[in-house]
């Protein structure tokens, strides 16, 4: 007969670790959560997450781990991520809540945008790949680091609040500066200064770049870090001036009236949970599948109030896609290659494209040429060859100048591509050398356009256009 205080131990032991079958091992870069503890590590958090919610018996699970646990490995400190085992009884509940009706089901979890507001929620739906699983979370990293410009200088050092700067030649925020950022919130100040603001350079007598420098504040003279540019590090040099901000952040007390009608609530959710069983009332389909963008007044998806679509340009010769992009000195543009007949997922593409295109208008945000490019203009054939398109309908993003190009892959549904139009315009990910073949030389291009110069210029890429590239860095 087994002794009852070993049975008791052991059932502790089991229920406070990982259930035995789960998928991932306990020392897995994944970060292994539950029903309970979603809420304070991946809800409450102040950093973006993505939680898979799988079964180990599942076999596209299994297929996932691989790429799954090379991302967090090397999204460690940036960003969480986690993983809950939906088998586990304790779990079946809350994973049924959460939406979830198949396996793998991956969601992006991003800190509301006030301080105690509810997390956003959106489904990932890209490739399940490493590489597009870093892209997509980084995107949704947010970024409280200033742009400090020479005359910006004085106002960003006003004050005895320590401010931490990084010098950078680059003209994006990566990951790790970001992360930085949340984590010294409201502690120190953190900016971001590129090389060609010279008074700036010029004051903190910097050499070279990146260079990382810390001002206390007060009388104290400025530090320079001279460490390796990783979160660790540079986490413990900011330290000397100010401790990080816990994460999750500690609960605050709540007065006993409070509790008992936390108490009821849940009590009611439980019930509520149980008559529905796996399916979720509307309401919950909506948290659960909400997006950054979903509490914007510029929502991609058009209200009452929203003006009218503005549609995307549709070429019709190749002469026209030159002048806009395929010459030596065309910045970057987002191309729809869709065949000339109607087609779903034309329409689809060429409508999300639209939606996207209004937004950005009517936010007065400057961004990419969105261009359509029906199968049937001539001399656009050799365009996707080169590029190895075979499908009907295809999304691209070219940048001849820089002889890089991007290829998407998912559904064609206005939040995914802005996802992956999102990634490219903070410059995260990994390019595509472009073609030779399909670079106009530059006597080519001018001659094709010469008819139309006034209304090139008028399209003209964005300012300071290469803040937009691609450029994927570690810092």
């Amino acid at each position: 007969m087994h002794n009852p205080s070993v049975v008791g131990a052991l059932t502790a032991v089991l229920a406070a670790i990982p259930s035995a079958h789960a998928m991932y091992a306990k020392n897995s870069p994944v970060l292994q959560i539950n029903a309970k503890t979603y809420h304070t590590l991946i809800a409450q958090s102040n950093h973006t997450s993505i939680v898979e919610f799988y079964a180990p018996w599942c076999g596209h699970c299994k297929n996932l781990k691989p790429a799954y646990e090379s991302a967090a490995k090397k999204l460690e400190g940036l960003a969480k991520v986690a993983a809950i085992d939906c088998d586990e009884e304790t779990n079946k509940q809350f994973c049924g809540g959460m939406g979830v009706q198949g396996f793998p089901t991956l969601k992006i979890v991003r800190p509301g945008k006030k301080p105690g507001s509810k997390p956003m929620i959106e489904d990932y739906q890209g490739p399940r790949t490493a590489t597009s699983i870093i892209e997509a979370l980084v995107s949704k990293i947010n970024n409280h680091v200033t742009r400090v410009a020479d005359k910006d200088l004085d106002g960003f050092l006003k004050g005895d609040k320590p401010k931490a700067i990084l010098f950078t030649d680059k003209g994006t925020t990566s990951a790790l500066l970001r992360s930085i950022a949340i984590d010294f919130l409201d502690v120190i100040s953190v900016g971001q200064v590129r090389n060609k603001e010279t008074k700036a350079v010029e004051k903190f007598g910097i050499e070279k770049f990146p260079t990382f420098v810390l001002v206390p504040g007060g009388d104290k003279e400025p530090v320079v870090y001279d460490g390796e540019l990783n979160k660790k590090d540079m986490v413990a040099f900011l330290k000397q001036v100010g401790e990080p901000n816990p994460d999750p952040a500690p609960a605050k007390a709540k007065a006993k009236n409070d509790k008992k009608k936390a108490s009821k609530s849940s009590e009611k959710a439980q019930t509520k949970a149980k008559t529905t069983k796996s399916t979720t009332t509307e309401s919950e389909k909506e948290e659960s599948t909400k997006t950054p963008e979903a509490s914007d007044t510029t929502s991609a998806e058009p209200t009452a109030s929203t003006p009218d679509v503005i549609s995307i340009t549709t070429i019709t010769s190749k002469d026209t896609l030159v002048e806009k992009c395929l010459h030596q000195k065309a910045h970057t543009c987002i191309l729809a290659f869709i065949p000339a007949d109607a087609s779903e997922n034309g329409a689809k593409v060429t409508n999300s494209l639209s939606l996207l295109n209004t937004k950005y208008v009517h936010g007065h945000r400057q961004l990419f040429p969105f261009i359509a490019i029906p199968s049937n203009v001539e001399g656009t054939d050799s365009v996707r060859k080169a590029l190895d398109l075979t499908e009907d309908v295809e999304l691209v993003a070219v940048n001849a100048r820089r002889s890089w190009w991007r290829h998407y892959n998912g559904n064609f549904d206005a939040e995914s591509v802005e996802a992956w139009i999102d990634a490219i315009r903070m410059g995260e990910g990994t390019k595509n050398k472009l073609p030779k073949q399909i670079i106009a030389a530059e006597e080519a291009a001018e001659e094709s356009s010469t008819t139309t110069s006034e209304a090139a210029a008028s399209e003209e890429t964005p300012k300071k256009e290469e803040e937009e590239e691609i450029k994927h860095e570690e810092l």
